[in-house]
């Protein structure tokens, strides 16, 4: 496929500003803090940029493109939509998030139920980090390989670099001044490819006429209880994962968390249709025959955006969509890379290899990992066919069952034990595994979809009884003093 030389020029000044920015945010990074939550500094805007970049990224843009043009038309729109009722829901917990001042989420399992479960938590969360930048790798490898022309193993080993180096410069204040603009980026350059899109499928009455009718239904392929789920899904996911997590933990106060988070949700509803709308217009493009198949046969579907940009689309902001689309997708990554790489040297190496760690080594440590982490998911990128959202969603799915309520309700309920968590952290995650590569989405004989509500139910059930029957020694909220602030 032919692109212009303003293509590739845009894409790469762009790629180079992200570079750019990673190096200038090194130079603020003067301790732990600064590097995993950028000082704790983050106003409502900065806050709402890097949430809502964070979570936008290859499923969001190519993921939902692929869904829309395949079973799913329009309803693929709820992948990103349902993010955005997570995001109201965790506003009104935001400022507990806020004020637990941990860095990462197993720090706060240690200090609130002791080292096993902080040491349990950590690789649960750590590993799927791993398939969560690899997925993202994917995506941004999609649009690098179809606008310059080579081939996709490439694309993913230098996107791994790049996403790897900017990464590893600047920590937290890298990504989250990086999130700010790259937000907007995408959001405009999907929103503008619209009309292209439309004006080469001769508009939206011909879009309709050429697909099935299904492909226009909200709940063709996601229904009211997928919907659901998916929310369930992200408020779990959310809520313990360190990539979205650790941005409440940087928040200037607990006021600026729940403000950040609500302008967050708006990004995510506002922009939830457009890529779904445009799937949907690149089948009705093949059913014209303005398109070939043939086309997409190579990597599959994950190329319907970048053909759809480059035929439809004038140079220079085809230049900015395929920028916004890299560029969201390596924030994604590099905020996987810098979760990865904290809670290893922050809840590992500082707590069962070194503890008398300074603060620079733990960062040194962090930033090995980070290199570890991202030369492992690219191991994964270029050997894995699965669909990016399958990818994402099994990773959101591992992490979140068997620790979410631990961690919601250890806020709240005195007579949450270690007991508890225990056996939560491991018959959901037990759950979990079992639905989704051993039964096939089935238990009991009966057919479960998606594994995360009979993971949440299974890890809930246990949570409460054994802390019933295992209660705490000492009732309380809570945390333990960290004997490593810096």
């Amino acid at each position: 496929m032919q692109v212009s030389w303003i293509v590739i020029a845009v894409v790469l000044g762009y790629m180079a500003i992200m570079l750019f920015i990673g190096w200038y945010a090194k130079n603020r990074i003067e301790s732990n803090s600064d590097f995993m939550v950028a000082g704790r500094r983050l106003g409502p805007i900065l806050m709402a940029g890097t949430l809502a970049a964070t979570e936008i990224g290859g499923g969001s843009s190519l993921g939902v493109v692929q869904q829309g043009m395949g079973n799913h038309g329009l309803s693929s729109a709820w992948y990103v939509i349902a993010m955005g009722f997570a995001f109201v829901i965790l506003t009104f917990i935001a400022p507990r998030f806020r004020a637990t001042m941990v860095k990462t989420v197993p720090e706060y399992f240690r200090r609130r139920y002791g080292k096993i479960p902080g040491f349990i938590t950590a690789i649960i969360i750590f590993l799927p980090l791993v398939g969560l930048t690899a997925g993202q790798m994917i995506a941004s490898s999609v649009i690098l390989s179809t606008m310059l022309g080579i081939s996709f193993d490439a694309a993913v080993i230098a996107i791994c670099c790049i996403v790897t180096i900017y990464s590893v410069m600047g920590g937290l204040w890298s990504v989250t001044l990086t999130d700010f603009v790259q937000v907007f980026f995408i959001v405009f350059g999907m929103a503008v490819a619209i009309p292209y899109a439309f004006d080469l499928a001769g508009g939206w009455t011909n879009i309709k006429a050429h697909v099935p009718a299904e492909s226009l239904s909200l709940f063709s392929g996601y229904s009211v209880l997928d919907v659901l789920a998916l929310t369930i899904m992200y408020i779990a996911t959310f809520t313990v994962g360190q990539e979205a997590v650790s941005r409440y933990y940087a928040a200037r106060d607990g006021k600026a968390a729940q403000q950040g988070s609500i302008l967050a949700a708006i990004i995510n509803f506002v922009y939830g249709f457009i890529p779904a709308i445009l799937g949907v217009t690149v089948l009705a493009l093949i059913h014209m025959g303005i398109f070939d198949p043939a086309q997409f046969a190579d990597v599959g579907s994950r190329y319907a955006l970048p053909v759809l940009a480059v035929h439809a689309m004038p140079p220079l902001i085809c230049g900015v969509l395929f920028a916004g689309v890299i560029s969201a997708t390596m924030s994604s990554a590099s905020s996987d890379l810098l979760g990865a790489g904290s809670i290893f040297a922050n809840d590992i190496y500082r707590e069962y290899i070194n503890r008398n760690a300074s603060d620079i080594t733990v960062m040194r440590v962090a930033r090995i990992v980070m290199v570890l982490s991202g030369l492992l998911s690219l191991l994964i990128a270029l050997f894995n066919t699965s669909s990016i959202i399958t990818i994402l969603m099994f990773s959101f799915t591992l992490r979140a069952a068997g620790s979410f309520f631990p961690y919601v309700i250890g806020l709240y309920w005195k007579g949450a034990s270690e007991a508890g968590t225990l056996a939560s952290l491991v018959v959901g995650t037990f759950v979990v595994v079992y639905i989704e590569h051993i039964s096939h989405g089935t238990i009991f004989g009966l057919h479960v979809g998606q594994p995360i509500l009979p993971g949440l139910l299974a890890a809930l059930i246990a949570f409460l009884a054994f802390s019933k029957l295992i209660p705490p020694k000492e009732y309380t909220t809570e945390l333990t003093p960290d004997t490593h602030e810096s």
